[in-house]
Formats: C-alpha cells, structure tokens, sequence
C-alpha cells in the first residue's frame, strides 16, 4: 500500500480550491439550453434533465470511489474528492430547488380564488 504524502496533498487541494474559486460556475453546466436546442423546452423536461445530470454526477463520483478503492493507478485521490464535492453540491442544490417547488406549490394551494 502507497502511503500519502499530506504536505503535497495540501497544496494541491489548496491549488484546486484556488482555480474553482477564480473560475465562474456554471450551475446549469450539462443542461442544454433553450436558445441552443433550437425548440423551447418545458419545466418537466428541465426538471428531468437536471435530475439526470445529478444522477451522472453521483454515478461518476461512485464509480471514481471504487476505482481509487481498488488501486487504479489512473485514478488520483484528489480527481475523486473533487469529484465527490461535484456530486455533493450538484445534490444540494437539487434539493433546495425542490424544497423551492415544495414551498410555492404550498404557496399557491393556499391562495384565494
């Protein structure tokens, strides 16, 4: 078993934090938008293909766990932990959207007509 060098480990995590924080996220990256599909796209499928996106997000995260667990030398400890942030966040943020939707649909039911 290789053993982890934590000083290097600590730069590099540094240096990553470093270039996501100067870099602009795109927090709908993987979802096609409507001006680029050419044909206006409805809130199901909207809804639909960011739930998708999550799920490939975990799926990948999953995948680059067991590849690092099994001793792919092709996989680096720090591709998997930033990957695993990737899936942590993207479903986060699937999940305040959905208490969004959960609370204006409350919204809207209690509103008089």
């Amino acid at each position: 078993m290789s053993t982890v060098d934590t000083q290097s480990l600590m730069l590099q995590m540094r240096s990553l934090a470093a270039q996501a924080q100067s870099k602009p996220v795109d927090p709908l990256q993987g979802i096609q938008s409507v001006e680029a599909a050419g044909k206006p796209e409805n809130f199901a499928q909207l809804l639909n293909s960011s739930i998708e996106a999550v799920n490939e997000q975990q799926n990948l995260s999953k995948e680059m766990k067991e590849s690092f667990e099994r001793g792919d030398p092709g996989v680096e400890l720090s591709e998997v932990m930033l990957q695993a942030q990737k899936a942590s966040l993207s479903f986060q943020a699937m999940t305040q959207v959905r208490n969004k939707l959960v609370d204006a649909y409350k919204e809207i039911t209690q509103m008089p007509i």
